[in-house]
């Protein structure tokens, strides 16, 4: 088996309450799922649309304290252990997050649910933030449906969103990955650089201050639409030309979570991002 999946972010919230947003069912059926059942020290369960096989609660409390909560949840018929670690930062909190059987073949074949888990995660904990900071949540997947579209406004000009899509530098500071891009029509998207994606998405269209696509090849084309209005910019994102029978759920994750990022970017006083390298 693989070495857990793991990753740390920085919540600014104090421990106790980002462990209460953990464990207390209304605060989880704000942030993760559209329902959410907590009885502790006995029952941790949640499940809906927003959910990986979400058509009931697939998890079991393993353990919870003041500062760990450790449940088994079974996926694709294998059970897998998801755990978050919370650590005192001043006035923030580190979490860790570990989760199991998580292949990233699974993301590049479609194979198992479990492929959409490293997404998934980061998206879950990106809203955690938004949601004890008091800010609006990026839309979450719908893992029901093959509709891959989602709109959020950002307190931002559409002139300067643009450019932070397309401009690689840029891109590399709020997607805390290093990205590539050659600005133009037939242009290639590389994740991890030129030098080191053998398969680069290809720039479609890119309408300066309105639109850019790009086509990611099996996953299909993603486009970014965007509109002004009061200062603000008002972004819509539609991914499309996927295989219907298998949406790309992993994929939309990595981008809803980038846009999470996108907006903390250009709306936080002194931005940081939220996941710890």
């Amino acid at each position: 088996m693989t070495e857990p999946m793991t990753f740390r972010a920085r919540i600014q919230a104090p421990l106790k309450e980002v462990r209460h947003a953990l464990t207390d069912p209304a605060a989880l059926r704000i942030w993760l799922a559209e329902h959410a059942e907590v009885e502790l020290p006995d029952r941790f369960g949640f499940w809906g649309r927003t959910t990986p096989e979400g058509d009931a609660p697939h998890q079991r409390l393993l353990h919870a304290d003041e500062r760990t909560v450790r449940f088994a949840w079974v996926l694709d018929g294998e059970e897998t252990t998801t755990e978050f670690r919370l650590e005192e930062d001043g006035d923030a909190t580190i979490l860790t997050l570990s989760q199991t059987h998580f292949d990233f073949q699974d993301v590049i074949t479609g194979k198992s649910i479990r492929g959409v888990l490293q997404t998934y995660w980061a998206l879950a904990v990106a809203n955690l933030a938004e949601h004890l900071e008091g800010r609006e949540l990026t839309p979450k997947i719908d893992f029901t449906s093959a509709d891959l579209r989602a709109q959020v406004t950002i307190d931002a000009s559409p002139a300067t969103v643009f450019e932070s899509l397309i401009d690689s530098e840029v891109v590399t500071r709020w997607f805390g990955y290093p990205i590539e891009i050659e600005p133009y029509v037939g242009g290639r998207f590389a994740m991890g650089g030129l030098a080191n994606d053998p398969s680069p998405a290809k720039v479609l269209e890119l309408e300066p201050g309105s639109r850019f696509s790009l086509d990611w090849g099996a996953p299909g084309v993603g486009t970014w639409e965007l509109e002004g209005s009061g200062g603000k910019t008002r972004l819509t994102l539609v991914q499309s030309g996927f295989d219907a029978e298998r949406p790309p759920y992993a994929a939309w994750g990595g981008i809803l979570s980038g846009v999470a990022e996108l907006r903390r970017y250009h709306e936080v006083p002194d931005w940081q991002p939220v996941m710890v390298a």
